[in-house]
């Protein structure tokens, strides 16, 4: 994903009942299937789901409702009901939401990395807090962190926010405190969490509990290698149907998504890589559910394929497509020491990632994050670094094109076309093809070949073809000087045998398109309108293929004309028999 995307699903209890988040997917189709299921079944008078996209350069959430419906609406102006408050929690509970766990991994990430802790282990675990409030600093600034970005959302001050907001959190961990002392975490032994589950789905702090359970059986774990290990060898236990399933596979599939979160973890997990690009095919073959190329089927990712292949864990799928399309949207390079090779990752890294489109990560996400990264490579440093390489003006060009054809976005396109124009109008290029030093067909098809991949690319129109028409003018020129199809004439006597040679020049790729090529065609049109020409071509197709049917000289005379860029119609009237 471009950002990072959850969606709130709110209930409404009574006809002046406020509203009340229930639950939070990460999945857009089982947000709304949820919202309606509460409808159906009678367990609210109003639901909606409202999409909730973070976005990393404000450090803030815009929130979009996306469904709405029930037996009864208030009369409330929209900008009023959708207003921030002054707290983003207002009790101990809102801290386990999937809200807050996001919050608290972004304003903890060098503390929780540098403890190989998840959210959810950090929240529920004494030892842990103790930690944390024995830092103090980043205790007290995690919490600034946050009260600052609410008060700009906001008309309350930022000391207010920071008081509350110690209140709450300090209520939150002495419960964890108070919980663990009193062994309220039942203990999760081999072969019982399924039932253990099945339990604690009719309480109404079920999960809690359960997250709590899974806190303590994760404590000895001491590198995420042993964590996800651990959390994987559990999910074989998740019960077939029921809630306890539900309770067990949204808990587990939770807490593998915030390892998988983690950038200390996935590179711990991947293990050491050539570069950025290598690292990231072997998240995109892992988030497609391939099977891993250096078989290690007992290594966790190896396990984590197989679940994705089944799409059994959707939570931490998606936090694999947010963390290749974060790792696709940053400035580090996939290959530092080689712009074609990081060209060809990122080729590579497209086909492949573009197989995976659907729920987890739609066509726009994939493009938004591909167009960031090209616009990065089409910045004016790369292009000097990468053309100061080569001293030739058509090989310069030729480097440029090689950009064209592995990024994307019509902006980055047009500015890559702006470093092309000065090297095809430039005086080099134009000399490099006017010197007779390199023999004139060597010259002719180099030209054209360039003008073809111009003229295939995906440069704004205008652009493309100034740059298509400054090719044809030069090719024209070296035609000029060399007398090139003059001299084929002479050779060929014969209207066949000059209407033949120049064909084949024009099918071979020699002439660029525009004014070169309409010279070479109209020249073979004088030749098929000479007197005799078709009976000559009859006897030469004779001689050369050993048929004497005029229909099948005709049908090969015009699938050449075709491919010499000759209309058959037009052919047609000009062939004098």
């Amino acid at each position: 994903m471009a950002l990072e995307v959850h969606f709130e699903i709110y209930r409404r209890q009574g006809s002046k009942g406020g509203w009340l988040l229930h639950d939070v997917a990460v999945v857009r189709e089982s947000a709304l299937q949820l919202a309606q299921a509460l409808m159906s079944e009678e367990k609210a008078t109003g639901v909606k789901v409202v999409k909730e996209t973070y976005n990393p350069d404000s450090g803030q959430y815009l929130s979009l409702k996306i469904y709405e419906d029930g037996h009864t609406k208030l009369n409330m102006h929209a900008a009023a009901e959708e207003a921030p408050h002054a707290l983003p929690c207002f009790n101990p509970d809102d801290l386990y939401s999937y809200h807050a766990r996001a919050t608290i991994a972004r304003v903890l990430h060098d503390h929780l990395a540098r403890h190989k802790l998840t959210v959810t282990e950090l929240i529920h675990r004494a030892d842990a807090l103790e930690k944390l409030e024995a830092t103090g600093t980043i205790y007290q600034h995690a919490i600034q962190k946050i009260a600052i970005a609410q008060a700009s959302a906001t008309t309350s001050p930022v000391q207010h926010i920071i008081k509350s907001l110690n209140e709450l959190t300090t209520k939150a961990v002495h419960r964890v405190y108070r919980d663990t002392r009193r062994n309220y975490f039942p203990v999760a032994k081999a072969g019982g969490l399924g039932g253990l589950a099945g339990k604690l789905a009719a309480a109404d702090d079920g999960l809690y509990q359960l997250n709590g359970s899974l806190a303590r059986h994760l404590a000895p774990a001491q590198s995420w290698d042993e964590k996800l290990r651990a959390l994987l060898a559990l999910v074989p236990e998740i019960p077939e149907t029921g809630p306890g399933r539900t309770l067990l596979l949204g808990a587990l599939d939770a807490l593998i998504a915030e390892v998988l979160g983690s950038s200390a973890a996935l590179h711990e997990l991947i293990g050491e890589t050539e570069n950025l690009g290598a690292a990231l095919l072997t998240l995109v073959e892992l988030f497609l559910g391939q099977p891993r190329a250096d078989g290690e089927d007992g290594s966790p990712l190896s396990v984590l394929t197989r679940h994705f292949a089944d799409d059994v864990l959707p939570e931490a799928r998606t936090a694999i497509a947010n963390r290749i399309t974060a790792e696709l949207r940053s400035v580090r390079r996939l290959c530092p020491a080689s712009l074609p090779d990081e060209l060809k990752h990122l080729r590579r890294i497209a086909n492949t990632l573009v197989t995976g489109e659907g729920k987890y990560l739609s066509q726009d996400d994939i493009i938004a994050a591909f167009t960031l990264r090209s616009r990065r490579i089409v910045a004016n440093e790369s292009i000097a670094e990468h053309l100061a390489e080569v001293q030739l003006a058509d090989d310069k060009l030729d480097r440029l094109l090689l950009i064209e054809e592995n990024i994307v976005g019509p902006e980055n396109k047009r500015q890559l076309a702006t470093f092309m124009l000065p090297i095809v109008t430039g005086a080099p290029f134009e000399s490099r093809f006017l010197s007779p030093g390199l023999p004139v067909f060597a010259r002719l098809k180099k030209l054209a070949a360039l003008q073809t991949r111009i003229r295939r690319s995906g440069i704004p129109e205008q652009l493309r073809d100034d740059l298509s028409g400054h090719i044809d003018r030069i090719a024209c020129e070296v035609e000029t000087r060399t007398k090139l199809l003059r001299s084929v004439e002479e050779k060929c006597p014969h209207a066949v045998d000059a209407a033949v040679a120049i064909l084949k020049l024009c099918a071979s790729g020699v002439f660029t398109e525009g004014k070169l090529s309409e010279k070479a065609r109209a020249m073979v049109m004088h030749h098929l309108s000479q007197p005799g020409f078709f009976t000559g071509y009859v006897s030469q197709f004779a001689h050369d293929s050993g048929q004497t049917n005029a229909e099948a000289a005709m049908s090969a005379l015009m699938q050449t004309l075709v491919r010499a860029g000759i209309a058959p119609e037009a052919g047609l009237r000009s062939i004098a028999a």
